[in-house]
Parts: structure tokens; C-alpha cells; sequence
């Protein structure tokens, strides 16, 4: 399990497969919710394979959820399973408003 402090998440990477289409809009829907919520977090979207070592988060979708893993072991990994129902991002804008650990064993949401 990887726990990160809510204090200590700084990046968040949205991953796909290629790093275009449905990440880049899962990645800009989660910019304007950090930035509402007044959270001091990047956002970016990355393909899986190339997460960046700095990354504290990945949201993935659950078939991506293990390689990102492998990619990225430094981060807290949250899988969903529909990019229009996208609870592991609901997921993290709750636990950071709330100061609370972000941690990788909550399953998919």
C-alpha cells in the first residue's frame, strides 16, 4: 500500500494508454475541481508508460490500473472504471479538502 499526506501531494497525472482523448478531458475536469476547491495541486495528463518520477497520484482507469502502478511506484495509484462516473477523482478532491491521507488500497471506485 502507498499512503501520501494530503499536504504532500503536489502532482497528480491522469493516465490513458496514449496520453490523448479521454485523459486529457479526465485531466481537465480535475484541474477546474482543484482549482475551485483551492487545492495548491498540478493536474497533467501523461500516457502510462511515461508517468513522471515526481508524481504523487495516478488516476487510471482500472484496466491501466497495474501498469501505472509498475510505473509510477512512488505514487498512490486510484483506479475507476467509467470515465463518465469518475469516483476515484471524486475520491481524491475529497480527501485532500479534507486534509486526509490519499491511499492506494481503497480498490477501484
Amino acid at each position: 500500500m502507498v499512503e501520501k499526506a494530503a499536504a504532500d501531494v503536489r502532482l497528480v497525472v491522469f493516465a490513458c494508454e496514449a496520453g490523448m482523448g479521454s485523459s486529457l478531458i479526465g485531466a481537465n475536469q480535475l484541474k477546474k475541481r482543484v482549482k475551485d476547491a483551492g487545492l495548491a495541486v498540478k493536474v497533467i495528463h501523461s500516457p502510462v508508460n511515461e508517468i513522471p518520477p515526481e508524481t504523487d497520484v495516478v488516476i487510471a482507469h482500472e484496466a491501466l490500473a497495474d501498469r501505472a502502478r509498475k510505473a509510477a511506484p512512488q505514487a498512490v495509484v486510484l483506479a475507476f472504471r467509467n470515465f463518465l462516473n469518475n469516483t476515484a477523482s471524486d475520491q481524491l478532491i475529497r480527501q485532500l479538502t479534507a486534509g486526509q491521507p490519499v491511499t492506494s488500497d481503497a480498490g477501484v471506485a
